[in-house]
């Protein structure tokens, strides 16, 4: 009886499942590798997102000291109309909206005023914005007649044949008005920010927020390169002018109070987010409001800086077109 009950036990105890380390260790390395390959796919996917997200130039914010004056510039000498009014008492500002067609297809100016400010300094980073017409000539004319400030005649660009002119609107805010033949798709040509290393930004503009690169201009008789980036043609949607100043890294009140941020379109706020924070890496930008809707909107949002400071927001393109 004891034999037979030493026998049973052996049996059982052979039938006793043996993991060995070997074994379990090949099982961690099996779970590891997995994990590392989903997150390398994420990490791909963010990667090539700003590439393939559909984005485009919504509009571009900053403050002027007398909104009723600007509008009334705007519309007599660079033919905008006013798309939009809005007052936000609670909130002490208004602003007006101003372009040249439908906010769901064309890039417009958000003028913004708080109640009791009519001067701004604007800073010395912030260059102009650039507006595309058929006459220059003409518009500095007009200008001139009715008492504003023309800083550069109409004339062709200095080693070209484009004329150009540059005028400032009532709050001192620098536009470059650009010749082009008609038809003129997006007649708001650029808004021209200075950085600090071109290179860097470039880098950061073409991987974080998926700019194409379309040209660069260097100018070393006048000490200054250019680089133009946005999401398609020059001739067709407005696009950012970085513009580098041989031997500038520095600034004095280089942000201002005036200028704001540039608005752009995203279909994903959220992944937009992630991609930037992910890729920006060493350069310097960074995600400055996490994604997620407007306190008492349903429109989401989320804002960025680009390695000098300069802020753009990502707006849910379906939210924007529910807001018109």
């Amino acid at each position: 009886m004891a034999n037979y009950l030493r026998s049973r036990l052996s049996v059982r105890q052979s039938h006793v499942p043996f993991s060995s380390p070997l074994k379990a260790c090949t099982r961690t390395q099996t779970r590891k590798a997995s994990s590392c390959r989903v997150m390398a796919a994420a990490s791909e996917d963010l990667k090539q997102w700003p590439q393939q997200d559909k984005r485009r130039f919504l509009h571009a914010v900053y403050r002027v000291g007398n909104l009723d004056a600007t509008i009334d510039y705007y519309k007599k000498h660079f033919g905008m109309k006013q798309l939009r009014y809005r007052d936000v008492p609670e909130e002490k500002y208004c602003n007006a909206f101003m372009g040249y067609g439908p906010e769901d297809k064309n890039f417009c100016l958000e003028l913004t005023q708080n109640y009791g400010t009519d001067h701004y300094d604007l800073g010395t980073g912030f260059g102009h914005f650039a507006l595309a017409l058929p006459d220059v000539y003409k518009a500095c004319e007009s200008i001139k007649i009715a008492g504003g400030k023309v800083s550069r005649d109409a004339g062709p660009v200095k080693g070209g044949k484009t004329v150009i002119a540059f005028v400032e609107d009532p709050t001192g805010y620098k536009w470059e008005l650009i010749t082009r033949e008609e038809p003129i798709p997006e007649p708001i040509a650029q808004v021209m920010l200075r950085v600090t290393d071109l290179d860097r930004s470039i880098k950061w503009y073409t991987e974080a927020l998926g700019c194409k690169l379309l040209r660069t201009r260097d100018n070393p008789d006048n000490g200054y390169k250019l680089a133009f980036l946005g999401y398609g043609p020059e001739e067709e949607t407005c696009v950012f002018e970085l513009t580098y100043n041989y031997g500038k890294d520095k600034y004095d009140n280089f942000k201002g109070e005036g200028y704001a941020q540039v608005a752009l379109s995203s279909e994903d706020v959220y992944k937009t987010a992630e991609a930037v924070k992910q890729l920006s890496g060493d350069l310097g930008g960074k995600v400055v409001r996490e994604p997620g809707p407007l306190p008492g909107l349903k429109t989401k949002i989320t804002s960025v800086e680009d390695p000098d400071g300069w802020k753009v927001v990502f707006v849910d393109n379906k939210d924007f077109l529910a807001e018109l």
